[in-house]
């Protein structure tokens, strides 16, 4: 029987999904991911939200003022699709460096109040996001309230997703933060044109994380946990070694008092701690030799970008993140907050 590993040194990973927010509250959360990460796809969904190519410009330079000082992290940009985004907006971010946009069915989760509200208005500007080679990021969920919430994402599947496949088959697609079944099997049995992101907590949880001893607000996120067959369709996706899944922690921060309220905010916050916790779930997949590539580079290799020199090691070693971390004149509560973590990032290098 081999020994269990005890440290695991990859390539410098990158997240395919991430939000940083803006002003007091992003300069409390990108040095996390800054630490761990060699890039990022940033989200567009600030107040009000990136449509431009200057408006992914000037977020991209806030962003970089606040790394610590020596980082290498890259930012990647992204635009917010919306009814009235362009076709000469598309050709104005590819030349400006956009790597993907951004579609929110309007009122899909948060700050989507802007989004897409029929699919078919944008087909000129999707394509030209095929001819210029611009990425399409899915939140892929429907917004019909006739439909149940856990149900959204497979309806997603076949009243939007396959549709838009068939009538733009050369649009690279990435389906976000898949959390069923459906969603995995759908993706794994696709063409090269399609591929998906899985968070951590989607690894590690299924709903009932949300209601033991009481209701979690920390544990909601959108698409919501779900049943325990997902979960394990998922895990088995991202240990497959399919290059079709990547890295993609949707890591969300939000104030502690918004998320504890009656009507508390979706997202878990999970950049303090993301690489311990996907090795994690590898590790008790027995899928540890799976990591790096989940991890490293299906993502840069769908993008068509280089994968990192980097590395990043981790140990055995269990430890406890902090209750909460500033976040401007709030808190912030990370997910996992006061649990011992099996594993624990020691070093990186660029």
């Amino acid at each position: 029987m081999t020994a269990p590993l005890d440290t695991l040194t990859i390539t410098r990973p990158d997240d395919w999904h991430l939000h940083v927010r803006d002003g007091e509250a992003m300069r409390a959360v990108v040095p996390h991911s800054a630490a761990q990460m060699g890039r990022a796809i940033i989200m567009p969904n600030l107040k009000p939200p990136v449509t431009t190519a200057q408006m992914a410009a000037d977020y991209r330079e806030r962003i970089l003022s606040v790394l610590p000082a020596g980082s290498a992290f890259q930012p990647l940009m992204t635009l917010y699709l919306t009814d009235k985004l362009s076709p000469a907006d598309i050709v104005a971010a590819k030349a400006a460096g956009v790597v993907a946009c951004k579609l929110y069915p309007a009122g899909a989760t948060t700050n989507s109040d802007h989004g897409v509200t029929d699919i078919r208005k944008i087909y000129p500007t999707l394509q030209a996001m095929q001819r210029e080679g611009l990425i399409l990021l899915v939140h892929g969920e429907v917004t019909d309230p006739a439909i149940d919430l856990f149900d959204r994402e497979a309806a997603f599947i076949d009243q939007q997703l396959i549709p838009l496949r068939r009538d733009f088959p050369e649009l690279k697609i990435v389906m976000e933060h898949v959390t069923t079944l459906e969603a995995a099997e759908y993706v794994a049995a696709s063409d090269r044109f399609l591929a998906a992101t899985i968070t951590p907590q989607h690894l590690l949880f299924n709903r009932n994380a949300i209601f033991m001893g009481g209701i979690r607000p920390h544990y909601y996120c959108l698409p919501v946990l779900k049943r325990e067959t997902h979960r394990l369709a998922l895990v088995k996706a991202a240990t497959s070694g399919s290059p079709k899944f990547f890295l993609g922690t949707d890591s969300a921060p939000h104030a502690a008092h918004l998320k504890e309220h009656a009507t508390g905010c979706a997202g878990c916050y999970s950049a303090h701690a993301a690489v311990e916790m996907y090795a994690e779930a590898f590790d008790n997949a027995g899928a540890l030799d799976k990591l790096e590539g989940f991890a490293s580079f299906h993502g840069a290799d769908f993008y068509g970008l280089p994968r990192n020199t980097g590395t990043l090691t981790l140990r055995r070693e269990s430890w406890t993140p902090p209750d909460s971390f500033a976040y401007g004149e709030a808190q912030l509560k990370p997910l996992r907050a006061g649990d011992a973590l099996p594993w624990r990032v020691v070093s990186t290098q660029d």
